[in-house]
């Protein structure tokens, strides 16, 4: 597991696999979103105006800093990282993130597909870890 989980109890690891499920479960309501609706208003308008718009002699890449409340996937901050400079500031309370590269002038459907298959690859993530700390609860208990 990507965690250390040697001391967690079953339920501990069933509370972590719920809130994982959670997450992922947010972040396909947030994939959802990106491929029906237009980005113009949407959660991600912020990476895609920061992504489609920094000066890639400046910047390289943007992070989109997500929190899961409720169900509902928010988006609490965006964060360029300069050629090496410095690194964006953890926001407290996120959940994940995603990051893609500037690319001064991307289309909306170029992003669309670009930051989809970021959510895809991270919601991918949190199904696995949640399998995982089940399948440890299980070994936990059969012990």
């Amino acid at each position: 597991m990507t965690r250390d989980d040697t001391d967690d109890s079953p339920a501990d690891l069933r509370e972590r696999a719920a809130r994982d499920e959670e997450i992922a479960d947010a972040l396909e309501d947030l994939l959802e979103e990106l491929r029906d609706e237009d980005i113009k208003g949407s959660r991600l308008e912020g990476l895609f105006d920061e992504v489609s718009s920094s000066n890639p002699n400046i910047w390289n890449i943007v992070s989109a800093f997500i929190d899961v409340e409720d169900g509902e996937a928010i988006v609490t901050d965006e964060s360029k990282l300069a050629q090496g400079s410095w690194a964006p500031e953890i926001v407290e309370g996120c959940d994940t993130m995603i990051t893609l590269e500037i690319d001064y002038g991307m289309m909306p459907d170029e992003f669309a597909y670009t930051a989809g298959k970021k959510l895809s690859q991270r919601i991918e993530e949190f199904r696995e870890r949640a399998v995982e700390a089940r399948e440890r609860a299980d070994e936990l208990e059969d012990d």
